[in-house]
């Protein structure tokens, strides 16, 4: 596969046109959402986000499990000038009834230490969901609750449908 992308960067490289491009997002938002590879060329166009517009922020499951997606929006917020968030989930989530039994056999068979395995809850460790509007809910509300996190930035929720490209908002911050 590394050989497949480099020659695919080869081939960009050599028809890229460079353009002066801030760090800043244009648009002034930060988008936490899912590593879902259907998203891909997909969520961005569905929201009318261009290269430079947003900063993206992406994990399975879209969820908040640990201090790196609110480290990221802070850092987005603060240091970056973003002034408004978005969480957008979508259905048919991986993360969406994970088997925390199955996910720690697959573990331990792939070498993962079993003390490891027994000194986290997989479930919450992994981020499993057991439903997608639900999540986007939830990941709104911590977001919103974090010290770190300004009351005057919108935290906004919705999920899009990754059949038709419909978002359909569930939070209105």
């Amino acid at each position: 596969m590394l050989d497949e992308v480099l020659k695919a960067n080869e081939e960009f490289v050599q028809n890229f046109e460079p353009e002066k491009m801030s760090h800043m997002p244009q648009k002034k938002l930060a988008i936490v959402t899912c590593m879902d590879t259907r998203l891909t060329n997909f969520l961005e166009p569905a929201m009318g986000i261009e290269r430079g517009d947003a900063k993206i922020i992406k994990n399975a499951g879209n969820a908040v499990v640990d201090r790196d997606v609110i480290r990221s929006v802070a850092a987005a917020i603060y240091a970056l000038g973003a002034e408004e968030v978005m969480v957008v989930g979508h259905y048919e989530c991986g993360m969406a009834n994970v088997n925390p039994e199955a996910l720690g056999t697959t573990m331990k068979n792939r070498g993962v230490d079993e003390k490891a395995l027994n000194e986290v809850d997989l479930r919450d460790w992994i981020g499993a969901i057991d439903d997608e509007e639900e999540n986007v809910r939830v990941v709104v509300e911590k977001i919103k609750e974090s010290s770190f996190i300004p009351d005057d930035v919108p935290i906004h929720g919705l999920i899009i449908d990754l059949y038709d490209g419909k978002l359909k908002v569930l939070v209105e911050g």
